[in-house]
């Protein structure tokens, strides 16, 4: 029975990990189908998303590969990074994959915040910052942005079947 994914990472044992995800719906990710129709243009598409992200996250790219119908990557988590970032810094970040809330725009507009509202946005921020370290999210962006991307050009609704895995950790030497 697989496990999910927060059983699986253990950044206190190794900040590097292997994942792989893979559509099952028989839908080409890259190359080209059958009837000869290519797809090797969404080969850029995770390209760019993969350095995108990573500027935006706490985690760097180690390697990836792209194939016809799933994709791996390397994912180096860097804990350090993110904790170095101050609570501004962290809500930008994550406005640039997400609008986030009220409390966080007036927070990043520098509006006057009130002492409940401050002690609100520090478990925020906390949440934010793990979010930013986690690989589940990471690849939770990553897929569903690949898929709406392939769903709108496939002319098509649900899911792309980018189904992620973790496939193992590997140790730093």
């Amino acid at each position: 029975m697989p496990k999910p994914r927060k059983e699986l990472i253990s950044l206190e044992a190794t900040p590097y990990y292997h994942c792989v995800s893979r559509c099952v719906r028989k839908a080409f990710l890259c190359g080209s189908d059958s009837s000869g129709r290519s797809f090797e243009h969404r080969r850029g598409w995770i390209e760019h998303l993969l350095i995108e992200q990573a500027k935006v996250f706490c985690i760097d790219i180690a390697a990836y590969a792209v194939m016809s119908n799933h994709f791996h990557i390397v994912l180096h988590v860097d804990q350090t990074k993110a904790r170095d970032l101050s609570d501004l810094e962290i809500v930008q970040r994550w406005h640039q994959l997400y609008k986030g809330n009220l409390l966080t725009q007036k927070f990043e507009r520098g509006d006057e915040l009130s002492e409940a509202q401050m002690a609100r946005l520090e478990d925020m921020v906390k949440e934010l910052r793990e979010r930013l370290m986690s690989i589940s999210w990471y690849m939770r962006r990553l897929n569903e942005t690949v898929a709406r991307l392939a769903n709108e050009e496939d002319n098509c609704t649900g899911h792309l079947s980018l189904r992620p895995s973790m496939a193992l950790a590997l140790r730093a030497a």
